[in-house]
């Protein structure tokens, strides 16, 4: 993706969407998910969970509100697995999925390509707000700690440049923040504690895997890290949002994105 043509063409609806943010953070997560929105338009596959609060009218269904099973959605398995999320929830998940295979081209170890794999999930389909924090605990019941501590802190340490790995502060939250942004106290709290850490640098190839990671025309399926998910995502036997976990109401929203009771 041109990330140059991307921010001179974007609509005045996502403009003010970044603009409304409450805070800076919020306003570039808006921006990550203005980018990885836009990614996934650009690939004809459908974006199936961009689910309005009311639902348009589908021919024989006559219910006023689709609770529990909404009928523009794919139906989720009884027990849904990592993989069922992807095809029928995710998808395309086009932003992720490049992240992890641009970390495995680049050699990285399977605890970094699962976290790449997993950084954003929340994104688009649960909630963008301090996005690395959900999206950590979102998986921490089923991946190694090592893999969730490094998604929640990733949060933070892409406002961080490391000279060491290349990594750059972005020239997108310039451009949409100015050249004098700071971050929230909380943020540089959590660099502080992150930076000196035992697992900072698998956190790091995160941002380092993730920055780069928005290339057009490039499609890649989820049942090509078959293998790396199942040495490292624990599938709960009774589905993910039916194993009792304290997160299993998350995935639940995921697959019935409508309820409201």
């Amino acid at each position: 993706m041109d990330r140059r043509q991307f921010l001179n063409n974007l609509s005045t609806a996502t403009v003010a969407s970044i603009a409304g943010g409450a805070t800076l953070s919020a306003k570039a997560d808006a921006l990550e998910e203005a980018m990885s929105v836009e990614l996934d338009k650009r690939i004809a596959t459908p974006w199936l969970c961009n689910i309005e609060p009311m639902p348009t009218e589908v021919a024989g269904d006559t219910r006023p509100w689709y609770q529990h099973e909404d009928p523009r959605l794919p139906e989720m398995p009884k027990a849904p697995t990592l993989r069922d999320f992807y095809k029928l929830r995710f998808a395309p998940a086009n932003h992720v999925l490049q992240s992890a295979r641009y970390a495995q081209m680049n050699g990285m170890e399977e605890k970094v390509i699962m976290a790449c794999l997993l950084h954003d999930i929340s994104v688009e389909n649960l909630i963008r707000t301090d996005h690395g924090y959900w999206c950590a605990q979102m998986v921490r019941p089923y991946v190694d700690e090592e893999v969730a501590w490094a998604i929640e802190a990733h949060q933070a340490l892409r406002f961080f440049p490391d000279e060491s790995v290349g990594y750059e502060y972005p020239d997108a939250y310039i451009r949409f923040f100015g050249a004098d942004y700071q971050p929230e106290p909380y943020i540089f709290d959590a660099w502080e504690k992150a930076k000196n850490h035992r697992w900072y640098m698998t956190s790091r190839l995160i941002t380092l895997n993730d920055l780069y990671s928005f290339e057009e025309g490039v499609e890649v399926d989820i049942d090509d890290f078959e293998d790396i998910i199942g040495r490292n995502f624990r599938q709960p036997a009774e589905g993910l949002g039916f194993d009792g976990s304290p997160v299993a109401h998350m995935w639940r929203s995921i697959i019935w994105p409508n309820n409201f009771l």
